[in-house]
């Protein structure tokens, strides 16, 4: 039975939960609309195509070193003061790239790439800022219901790249100017936000654990590797996704339509991830996701038909929603309040530094190992193998771990 306080609780965090779904919609596009185009842009700027994918790479990595900053602001200031400076960042971010398209510098526009990272790094906060005033009960499906903000990114994201692609005589531009207005349209939604700040920690309050014994906790590891390996596998595939389509034939509006129908995947499940957690326990969902994230590689390496790209990125989302969402609800639970700003920001900070290493990769994979794109594009499917194994060991290793415990908590147990 749910208390009275867990109730009202919930009704502060279904308030907060729709202005984090908006933001997440609004905001969020420029995360699909620069996934889309910064592969495409920085293939039009640099000289060596393994270089192509660098600008997001940057982004990841700008979001890799922003996250702990973040999570320290956000832990002494509050959730709205990081929101801003990430809407801040993806602005100036927006504006730096937009200008470097212009005048056709590479190393500015992987500059302002970075920049958005910073944006990339507070929309990560979004699923965490969701259970700050939810019940134990509600934390799963408060997570998921922001995630699935991302359905109004999904399809406003590649719509802004189709009718502001050609708007001036340099392409991409026009873009990256959408960009900005987001970030300058959406800040304001945070000012209707009702999430108390974090207390100041008096001489007597618990401090918590400290990194290296966070590290150690069972459930908070296996949880970051999950969300490590669920995300950088997903960034991977879909940051190569538009050279591959592209190099396989297919124009930019089809890169366009195949992300769009991704990233709608990467969503649409959140309507009732939370609910499957609730019911199943995140380690199950993960573990389905893992193999969905499978099922992805293995379409993608029977063929390049338009249809198969389009099949791979949709499993590619449901395979991240469910085990990225479900690591997050696995990590939500596996700390105390006091802990919470070290915890997340030490996750994100390992997440967005694999992810990073992951869209690295991906450029140099599908320029470097093989002589076509289609070369390429089974080399970075074939990449994912040995990560989704050391997810799969990770899960197993806890759950053995957890029924251990278990079992002896029950040999213990006073007989009566």
């Amino acid at each position: 039975m749910i208390s009275h306080s867990a109730t009202d609780s919930n009704r502060r965090a279904k308030r907060n939960v729709l202005v984090l779904v908006a933001a997440q919609g609004i905001l969020g596009a420029q995360m699909s609309l620069h996934f889309v185009l910064g592969g495409l842009a920085g293939q039009m700027l640099v000289t060596d195509p393994r270089f192509a994918t660098l600008p997001i790479t940057m982004t990841v990595m700008g979001s890799m070193f922003t996250a702990p900053v973040l999570a320290s602001i956000m832990q002494k200031h509050g959730r709205r003061v990081g929101f801003f400076i990430g809407a801040a960042g993806g602005a100036g971010g927006a504006s730096i790239s937009a200008y470097a398209l212009w005048i056709g510098s590479f190393p500015l526009f992987c500059l302002g790439g970075f920049l958005v990272g910073i944006y990339m790094s507070a929309q990560a906060f979004y699923r965490f800022a969701a259970t700050d005033t939810a019940s134990p009960e509600f934390m799963p499906t408060a997570i998921s219901w922001v995630m699935a903000g991302g359905l109004v990114a999904a399809v406003l994201g590649p719509q802004l790249v189709k009718t502001t692609n050609d708007l001036l005589s340099v392409p991409f531009v026009g873009a990256y100017l959408a960009m900005i207005a987001l970030n300058a349209v959406g800040v304001f939604l945070f000012f209707f936000l009702d999430i108390p700040k974090p207390e100041k920690p008096g001489l007597n309050s618990p401090k918590g654990r400290s990194r290296m014994q966070l590290l150690q906790s069972p459930k908070i590891a296996v949880a970051m590797i999950c969300a490590m390996v669920s995300y950088s596998l997903m960034n991977l595939v879909m940051t190569s996704t538009p050279l591959a389509v592209f190099g396989s034939g297919y124009g930019t509006n089809a890169s366009a339509d195949v992300v769009m129908g991704h990233v709608l995947a990467m969503f649409v499940p959140s309507f009732f991830t939370g609910h499957l957690i609730n019911r199943f326990g995140a380690e199950k969902i993960i573990t389905l996701g893992l193999i969905i994230l499978g099922a992805a590689g293995i379409v993608a390496l029977n063929g390049i038909a338009l249809t198969n790209f389009y099949i791979t990125l949709v499993l590619l989302g449901i395979g991240w929603n469910f085990g990225f969402i479900g690591a997050t609800a696995m990590l939500a639970t596996a700390h105390s309040v006091a802990e919470r700003g070290r915890v997340q920001g030490m996750n994100d900070f390992a997440v967005f530094g694999m992810v990073t290493i992951a869209s690295l990769a991906s450029g140099g994979l599908m320029n470097a190992t093989g002589a076509t794109a289609q070369e390429g594009w089974t080399a970075v499917n074939l990449a994912m193998i040995p990560f989704l194994i050391l997810a799969g060991v990770a899960l197993i290793w806890f759950t053995v771990q957890a029924k251990s415990k278990s079992q002896s908590r029950g040999k213990n147990a006073p007989q009566g």
